[in-house]
């Protein structure tokens, strides 16, 4: 069964820190880009981070610019979005998803991750919740 698991979730004060982990099972992602989304309470779905199956490429939300970091470990089969200096706007879940790219264009595979659009990924986790409040 293919599977994404988000961990790491949880409450921050403001000004804290949270890294976020997504763990595949039944699929390896080493031919997968990868894009962590968030959710906020009657607010539509964005995307945060995206990242290249190489991780050559990044794509950051202007909203976490400097704040958040995207990286992927293959050999462990986990992606990770550390995020520093949280607001009490990043509230919302967080998902990551996963898109196969290795049988795609270059030029597919470049698009995928700058525009980080939700619509362009297949498998989803199924979310954590990340509030940061005093």
């Amino acid at each position: 069964q293919l599977q994404l698991v988000e961990s790491g979730g949880g409450l921050v004060q403001p000004g804290g820190s949270l890294r976020l982990s997504c763990a595949a099972s039944g699929f390896t992602l080493d031919n997968y880009a990868i894009g962590w989304f968030r959710q906020a309470p009657g607010k539509e779905r964005e995307g945060v981070s995206c990242i290249s199956s190489t991780s050559s490429s990044t794509y950051y939300a202007d909203s976490v610019k400097g704040r958040f970091t995207v990286s992927r470990d293959n050999a462990k089969n986990t992606a990770y979005l550390q995020m520093n200096s949280l607001k009490p706007e990043d509230t919302a879940v967080y998902y990551c998803a996963a898109v196969e790219t290795s049988r795609r264009y270059p030029i597919w595979r470049i698009r995928v991750v700058r525009t980080c659009n939700a619509g362009d990924f297949g498998f989803w986790g199924q979310g954590t919740q990340v509030t940061v409040s005093s």
